[in-house]
């Protein structure tokens, strides 16, 4: 339904966000602005639906599966950071795979999720890098917390995000992305450019499904 519509984009704040469709019961949006596409936030699953989900993952440290799907944004960001930086892994999950490549590398890498890890003292803290992997399509104010992430950023700092880029609208209604329940937010490249742009950071998509954003340096 239409009055289930968000007022302005969620990512981008762009006023009115078109109806996208509605399937399996539930409404999205499509933004003109950013080209992002999201559910409609009456849809939004509530805290205990997400914590059940989430347990349903089997993502371990150890599995060397999940690590080289880690490696696509591991790598990358690596290759950019100064010997023993200091980062931090934000909604690292139950299995904090990313954080122990990156602690086996020489980096130091702090923990938060707000289910797994909900410890708030990192957030406390700046830092030369934080990850969020498979995480950004979970956030229900987008553009809030990408303001928080930027804000826990050194200058120069880099932002690095992994989440699946949607690409096709015609493919929306089958893509298994779309019907987990707790994905609320799907990006494409270019969403992710107009984030990095509308907070004076730089950006680049070194692979498909990762982007890595920079803040401006000292």
């Amino acid at each position: 339904m239409a009055s289930d519509l968000p007022s302005t984009c969620p990512v981008c704040h762009s006023p009115g966000p078109a109806a996208f469709g509605t399937w399996g019961g539930r409404g999205y949006w499509r933004c003109n602005g950013c080209a992002a596409r999201g559910l409609n936030p009456a849809h939004y699953p509530d805290g205990a639906t997400e914590k059940a989900e989430y347990d349903h993952h089997e993502n371990h440290v150890d599995d060397p599966g999940y690590r080289r799907f880690l490696s696509k944004l591991a790598g990358p960001l690596r290759s950019r950071l100064a010997p023993g930086a200091q980062g931090l892994d934000y909604g690292c999950g139950p299995g904090p795979a990313l954080a122990a490549m990156l602690r086996e590398a020489g980096f130091q890498v702090a923990l938060y999720d707000p289910i797994y890890s909900p410890d708030t003292a990192p957030l406390s803290k700046k830092y030369d890098f934080v990850t969020c992997t498979e995480v950004i399509e979970h956030f229900h104010d987008p553009a809030q917390e990408f303001d928080r992430l930027g804000a826990l950023l050194r200058p120069g700092g880099w932002l690095g995000l992994m989440t699946c880029f949607q690409t096709d609208d015609a493919r929306f209604v089958d893509w298994q992305y779309r019907k987990d329940p707790t994905h609320v937010v799907f990006y494409r490249a270019v969403t992710l450019r107009h984030v990095a742009a509308a907070r004076g950071w730089s950006g680049t998509i070194p692979c498909k499904d990762v982007a890595l954003m920079q803040t401006p340096a000292p």
